[in-house]
């Protein structure tokens, strides 16, 4: 199975459907993959043969073959095995309906639209991954779909505590993932739905609307459908987002990996036209530990600023607190005997509240909104981006912050994130 040239350079062959799966645990480690012969793929992006690919820490990947290959591994692989049963059958299958669908789109008279489909399950199910597959051969076949990502814990389109969308037009870059040209992003603050329920609501609503509204404007990405990934939180009120979700976007397809008690909720739940389905998870999913998760949010923020393996230059400049209109949402909730009449004590949650530069700014992440003013409705309004607070001098009343774009910070309002960053660089 494989032939050892010397302890760190290891040749793989694959047989037809098989896998190989590895981790790279230790952050001095790397690993780097190369394809040799025949045909394989990583999460539905093609290989090059030749090409040599690079994963440092945290990376957990499988690479499949539908005809067999022959890899070279070289580095240190802490975990690294074959497997032989894979699901990717059953993604294929899902993607075939899916293409048929677009196809039927396609010959319709009038502009009719493509799949509108959901991806749910618990944490640690490989959501983020079957999203990724079905982008990947969707656009193999000359489609464009937008990919919605409702995941505010990991954050792929933008970061943690946002959800984003972008329009898919190339295969993901095996290791950087999809590039986030012009993306759409709505700043919600927060790595957990469970901190503020009508402001993630809201943020949806306006998602859906927005992306509906484009695709109205691009015939190729209305045939192309639309791929939402969602959070792993799945029971009580985490189960109400998900069916709030799926009405707001008028899903038609629902797939449930790995919990048959969500997909029975959901058929039961669901009108007839939404068709679930069950599907299986990879092997190779593996739990991660909360942990795990911290650290991947900091990978994803630190990334967002320096970049991966194209790095960025962010600026560092100092700004007067009195140059700043910081605001957070939703004020501390107060009994409904205490509010003006008939109004619900809920209705704080989606209010602007403005928050006084200082010391608790300190390592936070600040949204760069759209909005000029608190006029405009600041909540949804879509961002511009993020910057972060590296360091707050009191004597002076500045703040020095980190951005992508150099000074002037543009005339907006911020929005403060619960989300925090440590800048090491």
């Amino acid at each position: 199975m494989a032939e050892e040239k010397d302890p760190e350079v290891h040749e793989i062959v694959l047989e037809p459907d098989a896998e190989l799966r590895f981790e790279v645990e230790s952050k001095l480690d790397t690993i780097t993959l190369e394809l040799k012969v025949g045909l394989a793929e990583i999460f539905g992006t093609e290989l090059v043969k030749g090409k040599p690919y690079t994963f440092t820490t945290g990376a957990k990947l499988a690479v499949f073959t539908w005809q067999g290959c022959t890899l070279e591994l070289r580095g240190k692989r802490n975990l690294c095995y074959i497997a032989k049963e894979t699901p990717m059958m059953f993604y294929l299958n899902c993607h075939a309906c899916l293409e048929q669908l677009r196809m039927k789109a396609e010959t319709e008279s009038e502009v009719k639209r493509g799949p509108i489909t959901m991806v749910v399950g618990p944490t640690d199910v490989g959501k983020s991954t079957v999203s990724r597959i079905l982008l990947n051969y969707a656009v193999r076949m000359g489609r464009a779909p937008v990919y919605v990502d409702l995941d505010i814990g990991q954050g792929q389109i933008s970061i943690p505590g946002a959800i984003g969308a972008i329009l898919v037009e190339r295969p993901a870059d095996v290791e950087e993932g999809f590039p986030h040209n012009a993306p759409l992003v709505y700043h919600y603050g927060h790595t957990s739905m469970d901190k503020n329920h009508q402001t993630f609501n809201l943020l949806v609503n306006k998602m859906a609307e927005v992306v509906h509204e484009r695709l109205q404007t691009n015939r190729k990405s209305n045939i192309s459908g639309i791929i939402i990934n969602t959070c792993g939180w799945v029971k009580g009120e985490g189960y109400r987002h998900l069916t709030h979700a799926a009405q707001a976007f008028e899903v038609d397809i629902i797939l449930v990996l790995d919990q048959e008690k969500l997909y029975n909720e959901l058929v039961r739940d669901m009108p007839n036209f939404v068709k679930v389905v069950l599907l299986p998870k990879s092997g190779g999913v593996v739990e991660r530990t909360k942990k795990f998760r911290m650290n991947s949010r900091d990978a994803r923020v630190r990334e967002y600023f320096y970049g991966g393996k194209t790095p960025l230059h962010p600026h560092s400049f100092d700004v007067k607190w009195s140059d700043l209109r910081v605001y957070k949402i939703g004020a501390p909730p107060l009994p409904d005997s205490c509010m003006p009449l008939g109004m619900k004590a809920e209705d704080n949650m989606t209010k602007l509240v403005a928050v006084q530069p200082g010391p608790n700014l300190l390592h936070h992440i600040l949204a760069v909104s759209f909005a000029s003013s608190t006029d405009d409705d600041v909540i949804t309004t879509n961002i511009a981006g993020y910057i972060c607070v590296t360091n707050v001098d009191v004597e002076n009343q500045t703040l020095t912050v980190l951005s992508p774009q150099p000074r002037p910070l543009p005339d907006t309002l911020l929005i403060l994130s619960d989300v925090q960053f440590m800048d090491s660089h």
